[in-house]
């Protein structure tokens, strides 16, 4: 019975233990030092994809330096979790991943650290410890030091941007929640353009959590938002939150109206401006109307202004709008710039600019 418990090699003598082949010896006490963990996949992971990915971005960034061939030998996932070991051909292209923590992977920012296993002391002995410093890393979108040029816990991932949206667009379309601290519109090295995602931190942290709930899932084009902490936490907004959090998804559809792309038009479409009750007496509307061109006619030539009022016991498309008509594209911007985010009647404005086509045809609630 005790010679099948180690099974033994051709010509090997009986009692003789197997003696385990060198190299693999080498592979299993390099083994902590060999792998990564990548935390924050999507569902849609599997091994195969995640080692084709490492592989190649690997290959993109200069990090395989154990030779030609694929710098990946094997992955596993924690489907439930989340997350994935994966590991390299040698310890040094271990520490080269290292430096791809945030890399975009499926529509998904994803963290890579070092297991739980990992053995500092004893990995300094086998090979490097830190990447290189000689990584391409602009090659894949990142940033030395810092994924996507921006640090800390309330760092936002912004996910399927159209490409032809500008950094200004970008911009605007998150300061609908206060100002930015940092923001960071990844491009191509080479071409320039928008590679359609981003990174941002705005300067009250407090509205983190109410950006991604208002923009994540909103469809822009044929495409559709992933707005979230960058460092995958799923923190919800606060009931407290709720009513500032419903204004912002109201603000951000309005925005939105225009695709593609936010085009500037002559018209302005203003909101958080009056109330429907305003508008029933025919004194106070037509106050209201004066105080309109009073005040767009501030920016430019005013052609129109159209406030459309209630109707008795029928639908008026529109109400709780105003609309003004500029006489060219430049007035309509300056006014925009000028309105919104002002104060009229305790209320913050906000001015998008509105389709042409759809104003002239009456067409007010787009």
């Amino acid at each position: 019975m005790f010679p099948t418990m180690f099974p033994l090699a051709t010509g090997q003598p009986f009692g003789a233990l197997p003696v385990m082949p060198v190299q693999a010896m080498t592979q299993q006490a390099t083994r902590h030092a060999r792998r990564v963990y990548v935390g924050g996949l999507p569902p849609t992971a599997n091994e195969q994809s995640v080692a084709t990915f490492f592989s190649q971005v690997m290959a993109a960034i200069g990090g395989n330096t154990a030779g030609p061939g694929d710098a990946v030998v094997n992955v596993y996932i924690n489907h439930e979790k989340k997350f994935a070991f994966v590991e390299m051909r040698s310890v040094e292209e271990a520490s080269n991943a290292m430096a791809l923590d945030g890399i975009i992977f499926e529509g998904a920012p994803v963290k890579v650290r070092r297991p739980s296993d990992y053995n500092p002391s004893l990995a300094a002995t086998l090979g490097p410890s830190q990447p290189s410093p000689n990584l391409n890393l602009a090659a894949v979108g990142l940033t030395p030091g810092s994924a996507g040029g921006l640090e800390g816990p309330d760092r936002i991932f912004v996910g399927g941007l159209p490409y032809y949206f500008t950094e200004a667009q970008v911009r605007e379309l998150l300061e609908s929640f206060g100002p930015l601290r940092g923001f960071d519109l990844v491009k191509d090295r080479e071409t320039g353009n928008s590679k359609g995602y981003a990174f941002c931190v705005y300067q009250d942290l407090s509205v983190t959590d109410i950006a991604c709930a208002a923009l994540n899932g909103i469809k822009m084009g044929d495409k559709t938002l992933t707005v979230r902490r960058a460092n995958q936490g799923t923190n919800q907004p606060k009931p407290e939150q709720e009513s500032v959090l419903l204004h912002a998804q109201q603000q951000i559809a309005l925005q939105l109206m225009l695709q593609p792309g936010a085009v500037s038009t002559k018209v302005l479409c203003l909101t958080q401006v009056v109330t429907p009750e305003e508008l029933i007496n025919d004194e106070d509307y037509e106050d209201i109307m004066e105080d309109m061109r009073g005040e767009g006619g501030k920016f430019g030539a005013l052609v129109n202004v159209v406030i459309p009022r209630p109707r008795p016991n029928e639908a008026a498309p529109g109400v709780g709008k105003v609309f003004l008509e500029y006489a060219d594209i430049e007035s309509a911007t300056k006014a925009r710039s000028g309105l919104n985010g002002r104060k009229f009647g305790g209320n913050q404005v906000i001015a998008v600019f509105y389709p042409e086509n759809k104003f002239a045809q009456g067409e007010y609630d787009a």
